[in-house]
């Protein structure tokens, strides 16, 4: 059996099925588009769904792909074992309603045998127990023997979600030989042992059904066979586990050189070695489609997996950070397949590189956490962490369970683990019931499905803003219904319209729809199943009938503003990789057409001076009046002319260039203006933080930048007016203004001071004697702080042994300053304890040392109610 390299195995696979008049489909992203029911892509089929259900009209009814997929539910147990892994490729052929069983079969066994030359003596394939036109292929056509056929049950073999599509299954075994069995002589395929590998499943989508339970044959059946790459590698290449084939080995072999190891010596670096090498892979294609690092969602798990590969690595003995260095082997061994990850390699290191920096900083706090809880268990005899404390730690600051318990056994304590799977339990049943049932929902058919394929619509709004048209269909409460009347509000379908439909970040256009019976006033347009436009609209005369024939018309001068808002949109995230560096990616937008809005990958808050720079290099491209200039073309040659394309956007083999001079080029399917100029000006409104490692910029341009201009003018003559100064001078005349308050307030600060120190005697006189202790408590008014402060340190010096505690109110805050002298200490006084009890008796907190502490007040109510505590807890403290 000849060995093939895993690249190799890919491109062969894909090939043969091009041959058979497939079309080669490129991995989707890792990102499901408009697919809520999953996190992440986790089959070869996730993708395809809306072809499958109908939902949409594939680009051909036959297809084959290598789709990248990441599965996390039993993370904990990557490395653990060899088998399991997050990370995978899944090799797929599929019919949206062409060729069924007889053709998937035999094609399926023209690759094995004739391409791949498996020994067909060691090739045993399933089915469906009551699949007997699935037995008869193989037994008849291909020419199997009955016992080489096994029938299994609807566990194994039948493939169903909930409602909708389902089918039998036919699955194609390896065997490796009874060397890797487990020697029972009912051994068999089936078996849970290493023996019999299933690489190969033919799943045959017959049935639909229904609520009742019924199994309904399909009109056209359809076909989705999946065969992971790196498991028909693994027989290919005669190795025993994934983390042995070509690739993966590749990397494998680099963490051991990068930590001085050797894989297979030692079964607890071993672990460490395959989570780091698992990994590393599903880091780098993640970060690769966008996903970033976050507390949530799919960017938690890329937090986890990353996180979770930098603490094992650091069992290894790596030192230093690491991560960026084994992701280039995964771009070098993968790239080619996959031209994303070389395309996005400095993002993708970037992202990679800050995130392992956080986490060694988080670690870091981590320990410092758990030296905390370690010094309490000393403090109170204890010997066990508790298991909430063990998974604060894990969830708070991404601390394992075996970093947790190694630490503590270093000093002689356990965790309770009981406790804390129980907790990790919790979490996992909070995560899975906010995906209840989800994983039948990208099946179910909406009311848009429901009509005739034979109805789409014709989009001619890039260059015509009105359109003589016809009503297709007409829906209003989840219903196809043939006549609305005015007052009603509907969804309309034409066969020819020049609204643009919300896509890409851009809003829907809005206008009317009417003839000389009718008039529909459209607030919004929408893109829905089947490559149709959906207009929403209310029906304000008359009354509307399907087939009737009528026109539709914009509202220009909206279309116009968020065309200015968009076409700036792309002078913007040029001008943001020129000014912060490439690693600028577009992680989000919205255009509308009073403002845009623009996310994007960047990893701290813009300064001033880039903000200025950015908006001024947007400004200048806009006074440039570059032409715009937009174009259809292959998707290769888009690349050739330097098109930027979005993360996980889904492009055809014909995509729209915008291209604006020299300046900027993107694929873009929004609307345009014809020049920059025509923006007019571009101010930026704001920037913030929405999320770690994403930024937010929001702008304005044309005629809501203009009005903005002019309310700042109106606000500067206002100001000079409340001055009595020209506007140009205002600042000048804020700083003298400004100097003159703080010298007033310094005055002031002095009387007060001085006032204060005249009172010392009234104060001193009130003092309490506690077993030989002066305790003094006093309240003040509108005293600062630093005040307060300096007017304890004259009343501590005025005895040897002293306890004082001062408090303040200032601007609807209560500060509270406690001091010891060195003999009060000596005697046991701790102004920390004495501060953390008076803060704590009115809702507030704080402490300190011994002969200092400070602390707030929430409560001012309770102020008198908690300084009266003060002697009580000095005298409790004093020997």
């Amino acid at each position: 059996m000849q060995k093939i390299g895993l690249n190799e195995l890919r491109e062969m696979f894909l090939s043969f099925f091009e041959s058979k008049g497939h079309l080669r489909l490129k991995s989707a992203s890792l990102v499901p588009q408009g697919d809520k029911s999953i996190l992440i892509i986790n089959s070869g089929m996730a993708p395809l769904k809306p072809y499958f259900s109908g939902q949409e009209t594939p680009p051909k009814e036959r297809a084959a792909s290598c789709q990248k997929c990441i599965r996390t539910p039993d993370i904990e147990n990557v490395g653990k074992t060899a088998r399991h892994g997050t990370f995978f490729e899944m090799l797929g052929n599929f019919s949206f309603g062409d060729y069924f069983k007889k053709e998937a079969i035999t094609w399926a066994w023209e690759f094995c045998t004739e391409v791949l030359h498996l020994p067909e003596d060691r090739l045993w394939p399933s089915v469906y127990f009551e699949d007997d036109e699935a037995f008869d292929i193989w037994h008849k056509v291909v020419g199997l023997p009955a016992d080489r056929i096994v029938r299994m049950g609807k566990e194994d073999n039948f493939w169903e979600i909930g409602l909708g599509p389902c089918g039998p299954s036919s699955e194609i075994y390896f065997d490796r030989g009874p060397e890797r069995g487990c020697g029972k002589p009912d051994c068999k395929v089936g078996c849970e042992c290493d023996r019999y590998i299933e690489f190969w499943n033919l799943v045959f989508t017959q049935f639909d059904k229904d609520e009742a339970g019924n199994y309904n044959r399909l009109a056209k059946p359809n076909i989705d066979t999946g065969m992971g790459l790196e498991r028909i590698a693994a027989i290919m290449q005669d190795v025993e586990n994934i983390f042995e084939v070509d690739t993966i080995r590749y990397i494998l072999d680099y963490v051991c050189e990068l930590a001085g190891v050797e894989y297979g010596k030692n079964p607890k670096t071993d672990l460490s070695i395959r989570v780091v090498t698992d990994h590393i892979r599903s880091t780098t294609f993640m970060t690769s489609d966008g996903i970033l690092p976050s507390n949530e969602g799919r960017g938690y798990v890329l937090r986890r997996l990353l996180r979770r590969a930098v603490r094992h690595g650091k069992l290894l003995g790596i030192e230093g950070a690491f991560m960026t260095k084994l992701a280039k082997k995964v771009i070098e061994v993968s790239g080619k397949a996959y031209p994303e990850l070389v395309e996005k390699q400095d993002y993708v290191l970037n992202v990679i590189e800050i995130e392992e920096s956080r986490f060694n900083e988080t670690l870091d706090k981590g320990l410092n956490m758990l030296q905390g809880y370690i010094d309490e268990l000393t403090a109170s005899k204890g010997k066990m962490l508790s298991g909430e404390k063990a998974f604060e730690l894990y969830d708070t600051y991404g601390f394992p369970l075996d970093l947790t318990r190694d630490v503590l056994e270093e000093q002689g304590f356990g965790v309770d683990e009981e406790a804390f799977n129980k907790e990790m339990h919790a979490q996992r049943e909070r995560a899975r019931s906010g995906r209840v049932d989800t994983s039948a929902e990208a099946w179910k058919e909406d009311i848009y499905s429901k009509l005739d394929k034979s109805i789409t619509t014709t989009f001619v709004g890039y260059e015509k803003y009105k359109a003589e048209c016809k009503v297709l269909a007409i829906m209003t409460d989840n219903e196809i219904v043939q006549s609305a009347k005015a007052g009603e509000e509907v969804s309309v379908v034409l066969d020819v319209t020049p609204f643009y439909a919300e896509s890409g970040g851009q809003v829907g256009d809005t206008g009317r729809i009417f003839s000389e019976g009718f008039e529909l006033e459209v607030g919004d347009c929408k893109k829905v199943t089947g490559g149709r436009f959906a207009h929403i609209c209310k029906v304000v005369k008359g009354e509307v009938k399907a087939g009737a024939s009528c026109k539709a018309e914009i509202d220009v001068k909206r279309r116009m503003a968020i065309a200015r808002n968009h076409s700036t949109t792309h002078l913007l995230q040029k001008a943001l990789r020129e000014v912060l560096g490439t690693h600028v990616e577009q992680a989000g937008s919205l255009v509308t057409p009073d403002r845009l809005r623009f996310d994007f990958s960047h990893f701290k808050a813009m300064t001033e001076e880039e903000l200025e720079t950015v908006e001024r290099k947007v400004n200048e491209a806009i006074l440039a009046s570059m032409d715009i200039f937009i174009k259809e073309t292959s998707i290769a040659e888009a690349k050739e002319m330097g098109a930027m394309a979005l993360f996980g956007e889904k492009y055809g083999e014909v995509v729209r260039v915008v291209k604006m001079g020299d300046f900027s080029v993107e694929l873009c399917g929004g609307t345009h203006l014809a020049t920059t100029s025509q923006a007019g000006i571009f101010k930026i409104a704001g920037e913030s933080g929405i999320a770690a490692g994403v930024r937010r910029i929001e702008a304005i341009t044309g005629e809501k930048a203009y009005e903005h201009m002019k309310e700042e003018e109106k606000l500067l003559k206002e100001i000079g007016e409340k001055l009595k100064t020209f506007p140009k001078e205002s600042p000048k005349k804020i700083d003298a203004m400004m100097l003159q308050l703080k010298d007033m307030e310094k005055e002031l600060a002095a009387l007060k001071s001085k006032l204060a120190s005249g009172s010392l005697d009234e104060i001193i006189a009130n003092a309490k004697d506690i077993k030989g202790v002066k305790c003094i408590v006093h309240s003040f008014e509108g005293m600062g702080v630093d005040d307060l402060r300096s007017m304890g340190d004259k009343l501590r010096d005025k005895f040897e042994e002293v306890v004082v505690v001062l408090s303040t109110a200032e601007e609807g805050k209560v500060s509270v300053v406690g001091m010891a002298s060195k003999q009060a200490v000596a005697k046991g006084a701790h102004a920390g304890n004495i501060i953390k009890e008076v803060t704590k008796k009115a809702g507030g907190s704080g402490g300190g040392r011994p002969d200092m502490a400070q602390g707030g007040i929430k409560d001012a109510a309770k102020l008198d109610e908690a300084l009266s505590v003060v002697a009580s807890v000095l005298e409790g403290q004093l020997k």
